[in-house]
């Protein structure tokens, strides 16, 4: 447990019961050289493209907290909850200007209030040595279950968003139905949720290249690097967090 000051508290982040001190002595320890330097890659890369292509300030703000809110998750700290939140409430405005409904609908109405659990959850199982979260295994029956929903949720809702005109109504419902699991799945600490953010990352980068190819006054440049870099980093993630779960179990 992290220790408070009630005499030097600025503020708590995300009513945790966590100084900014403390929030950011959590966050800077445990990083290696490498590690920095990925991460600072990863930002860079959708920001200097984005403002050199002109993209729109809410986008470039959106992909830039979204690259560090998903190497931050790989890494197991509590940030990329705040930058996650940042990005979920830009990234909703976007998806509505494109007509991406279950997009909108997902970080509106799921995404947001889940970054708030996520946090909460994460803070109960840090690990004090590495100061990143303990990651864990599904076993294969959670896993078939899980896997189920994913297919039955993502054929229901993709005939309700052809119903309502959507762009790509069983892409869109592939990726809202996804994420929601999925991010289930990251605030739970398993590392299977690694294999479904892959496959989500894909189709979005396909769904948004699109969006790019058509062009356009909606079209987002920095969006579909967003996508692009969580895709990359997706992999790498993957295969760190299942070597930490197995190294745990």
């Amino acid at each position: 447990m992290l220790e408070t000051d009630p005499q030097g508290r600025f503020f708590y982040i995300f009513a945790a019961g966590m100084t900014l001190k403390e929030y950011i002595r959590l966050e800077t320890s445990g990083w290696k050289w490498y590690e920095v330097v990925y991460l600072a890659a990863c930002t860079l890369a959708i920001l200097v493209p984005s403002v050199i292509s002109g993209d729109s300030a809410i986008a470039v703000i959106s992909a830039t907290c979204g690259a560090i809110s998903v190497v931050l998750t790989g890494k197991g700290k509590l940030g990329t909850y705040i930058f996650g939140g940042i990005q979920c409430a830009l990234y909703s405005i976007i998806s509505y200007k494109a007509t991406y409904y279950g997009e909108t609908i997902l970080n509106v109405f799921y995404l947001i209030p889940l970054e708030f659990v996520g946090f909460m959850h994460w803070k109960k199982n840090m690990n004090a040595a590495s100061a990143e979260v303990i990651k864990l295994k599904m076993s294969n029956r959670q896993r078939a279950v899980w896997g189920a929903l994913l297919a039955a949720g993502t054929v229901a809702l993709g005939v309700i968003l052809r119903y309502f005109g959507d762009a790509m109504p069983m892409m869109d419902a592939f990726t809202t139905v996804g994420t929601m699991i999925a991010f289930v799945l990251t605030v739970k600490r398993y590392s299977e949720n690694w294999w479904i953010w892959i496959a989500i990352n894909v189709a979005t980068v396909i769904m948004w290249l699109g969006n790019v190819i058509e062009g356009g006054a909606n079209a987002s440049i920095a969006t579909l690097l967003m996508w692009s870099v969580y895709l990359v980093n997706s992999v790498i993630m993957m295969l760190r967090w299942q070597r930490e779960a197995s190294r745990n179990a």
